[in-house]
């Protein structure tokens, strides 16, 4: 055969792999439609991981020919899970296509049920994403319904017999929330967790940040937020109690010479916790930085397994969402986790005299089974000391 006449190449669409701890993803959304031309390297399909979320491209120029696992569904790493036909940009989709043998893409080639048919039809359903469970694969109607349920679909005819209660919505959980779960659980169910509180007059911080502001964003090209405080108080207190910044594994206690501070990010998929390396070494302006990208990542759903692994401590900001105090839970296998909350006017009684200053509760939950009582109330009574008085951070003493 002439290459003039040769059909183009297939290339098939991979999950990669996405860390050691990884073994599957879901099909969060298919990016691009079977039939629509791709180019190389352009996001075709968003994957979904316990951990992360991120787009796969295109492994070459053409046609995305044929899509075989719908959304929704479970997927291992290294399976493939669509074709892509190589073909000139010039030609239309349905001209490289036609070069492919018909049976590989046509609908006409699998095997439905009548019933199954009008379904199919009138939901405009690709029937070659639907695996059929009758004899010799064929479609039923109830295989149609089945993936219509699942939510691969559009929504369900109102030709379905199926009625469905109109005052709920089923949404199937995503990888991401299933994992935060299961994680909520096993900290709940592994780690002797208790919480101490304190409070924080926030005036000599406020004040500070007013005076350098300006200043501090011409300089650095980022604001400088309440978050470097806490990181560089917390960061004042790990390095005297070490206990707050190790972990148990097995019949060890593992001591961790490294900051590594994972700050809270809430998501429209729910929260992540990016990590801020080796937080003791970086200023003020690093750290800002870092957490206004991990932020921006975070919201795009850009996280890397790196951006995500490794953290030794953690900070979490519930005061941006307006809550006054709150016990939040252990990110394991971390033993302990710091709370922020709202900023509020409070009278306190300063020298015998009332006055009004703004204040904030900050909670640490802890692992009791690590970290003593004792231990817990001194590291955040010091970093109640550090925030007070900041010169105490920006000094080192």
């Amino acid at each position: 055969m002439s290459e003039k006449n040769a059909s183009p190449a297939q290339k098939d669409i991979i999950v990669p792999p996405m860390g050691e701890s990884i073994t599957e993803a879901t099909i969060a959304r298919w990016l691009k439609k079977q039939g629509e031309t791709v180019a190389l390297d352009e996001p075709i399909v968003e994957l979904e991981t316990d951990k992360v979320t991120l787009e796969i491209g295109s492994p070459a120029t053409g046609v995305l020919s044929k899509l075989l696992v719908p959304q929704g569904e479970s997927v291992n790493v290294g399976a493939v899970i669509g074709h892509v036909i190589e073909g000139n940009a010039s030609k239309t989709p349905s001209q490289v296509i036609s070069q492919q043998q018909p049976s590989e893409i046509a609908s006409e080639d699998v095997p439905l049920a009548p019933a199954a048919r009008k379904l199919v039809e009138e939901n405009r359903i690709d029937p070659t994403l639907i695996q059929g469970q009758g004899k010799n694969g064929r479609i039923t109607k109830g295989d149609v319904l089945t993936f219509l349920d699942k939510g691969n679909g559009e929504k369900m005819s109102e030709a379905s017999p199926q009625k469905k209660d109109t005052r709920v919505e089923r949404v199937r959980m995503s990888r991401l929330r299933q994992r935060i779960a299961e994680r909520l659980k096993e900290a709940q169910n592994t780690a002797a967790i208790l919480t101490t509180f304190n409070e924080v007059d926030m005036s000599n911080i406020m004040t500070l940040r007013r005076q350098l502001k300006d200043s501090f964003e011409k300089k650095h090209d980022v604001k400088l937020g309440f978050m470097s405080f806490f990181v560089k108080a917390c960061i004042v207190a790990l390095k005297e109690i070490p206990a707050v910044n190790a972990e148990i594994e097995a019949d060890e206690l593992i001591y961790k010479n490294y900051y590594d501070i994972g700050v809270a990010v809430g998501t429209p998929q729910g929260l992540v916790v990016p990590v801020v390396r080796d937080a003791d070494q970086k200023n003020f302006a690093q750290i800002e930085k870092d957490i206004s990208t991990l932020g921006q990542k975070a919201r795009e759903g850009k996280l890397s397994m790196h951006d995500l692994q490794g953290g030794t401590f953690t900070i979490s900001n519930g005061g941006i969402y307006g809550s006054l105090m709150s016990t939040p839970i252990l990110n394991p296998p971390q033993s302990g986790i710091l709370g922020m909350h709202k900023i509020q006017d409070r009278p306190i009684v300063i020298e015998g005299k009332i006055e009004i200053r703004p204040m904030m509760y900050v909670a640490l939950s802890y692992d009791h089974r690590i970290i003593d009582g004792r231990e817990a109330v001194t590291f955040l009574v010091r970093v109640k000391e550090c925030l007070e008085n900041p010169e105490r951070i920006l000094l080192d003493v």
